[in-house]
């Protein structure tokens, strides 16, 4: 029963079997090989338009890259507090964009609102010289709290932010889960909704190491290929890395993947909710389920060896109110998580 993260799992079998595949022979290398020749251009029929591609081996750098190609040292980028660039890469945006600001704003469920996004834009004066000027705006596709953005809400904050000239990123490390739970194409949630760069998460959808730092205004990548060797994700086998994600999206296989981690989250949520004795923090809608634990709850799971990660309430919507002693778990599934593996966490949780 381990629902820690979708990072634990491994790789999937067509993604290895690409990887074997490419290990034979000689290929031309950083990223000149057919391989990464191949996926460019699955990119562009993926995303119906010319984009430029840098793949990289991990989330961290995808992201850290994606914002220092559009944002100045002077410069600040807008997320929510708890977004994985404010929270979790050990301050390598900052690094990365020579000292830009990371500004961390208000939202259930880790989603920006288009109101705390103009709010904190009136506060930031236009050419002000003592202050960082707001080039970026960065949201997660889905949130760190599980949570998706529709295509429209999108749109709502490009809106906001287009007064000022920023940038909009997304972090898509689970970009195909939330593909596959809004049921819509790439190209609508990305720059049809008014995306400049995302990061295109494969790691934690079943390839072994692999991202993408996807440009869709090709002319706004000039420096990517230097920014890139010098933090260096240029690598010499990068026929690995393209090899991984050729095995990845061909025939769907990314959505597949995606799909099936979403149906086991949403059988979780569903299930201990049919059950009424523990309540949700969020809604299921993507593949993380977040409990609200008590107590017993907790000392049941640690009994029977169920592991999951204690998550922070600081995003909680208004509705919902930890009593003492309560934690947020948080569950979540992949592309390897079984059936049967869900069933016997919900019968562990019935029993509290």
């Amino acid at each position: 029963m381990n629902f820690i993260s979708d990072n634990l799992a491994g790789a999937s079998a067509p993604v290895m079997r690409a990887m074997a595949a490419a290990n034979d022979g000689f290929a031309a290398a950083y990223g000149n090989d057919a391989w990464t020749k191949r996926v460019e251009a699955l990119f562009a029929e993926l995303f119906e338009r010319e984009v430029a591609v840098f793949l990289v081996t991990s989330g961290t750098a995808a992201n850290s890259l994606a914002l220092a190609s559009l944002v100045q040292p002077w410069g600040a980028v807008l997320c929510h507090h708890e977004a994985h660039i404010a929270a979790d890469e050990c301050g390598a945006p900052e690094f990365f964009t020579g000292g830009a600001k990371i500004v961390g704003l208000p939202g259930d469920g880790c989603k920006l609102e288009p109101e705390v996004v103009t709010d904190q834009l009136a506060r930031m004066r236009a050419s002000a010289v003592h202050q960082v000027q707001p080039q970026m705006l960065s949201i997660t596709q889905a949130t760190e709290c599980g949570l998706v953005y529709q295509p429209a809400e999108i749109a709502a904050l490009k809106q906001a932010i287009a007064p000022r000239g920023l940038k909009l990123h997304m972090d898509g490390a689970r970009f195909a889960n939330a593909v596959v739970a809004l049921g819509c194409s790439p190209a609508e949630i990305t720059w049809k909704a008014g995306v400049d760069v995302l990061s295109f998460g494969g790691t934690k959808n079943g390839a072994f190491a692999a991202e993408a730092v996807i440009v869709f205004d090709p002319a706004g990548a000039a420096e990517m290929p230097w920014r890139r060797k010098r933090a260096g994700h240029t690598l010499s086998k990068g026929r690995l890395i393209g090899a991984q994600f050729e095995g990845l999206l061909a025939d769907g296989h990314w959505l597949d993947l995606a799909r099936h981690a979403n149906v086991m989250a949403a059988r979780l949520a569903s299930a201990v909710t049919a059950v009424g004795k523990l309540r949700l923090a969020w809604a299921c809608e993507a593949n993380e389920v977040f409990l609200v634990l008590p107590p017993r709850a907790q000392a049941v799971l640690a009994n029977e060896g169920a592991q999951y990660i204690v998550w922070s309430d600081a995003a909680l919507p208004g509705g919902v109110k930890l009593q003492s002693g309560e934690v947020v778990g948080r569950f979540v599934s992949s592309f390897a998580t079984q059936a049967e593996e869900v069933d016997r966490l919900v019968a562990v949780l019935a029993t509290v």
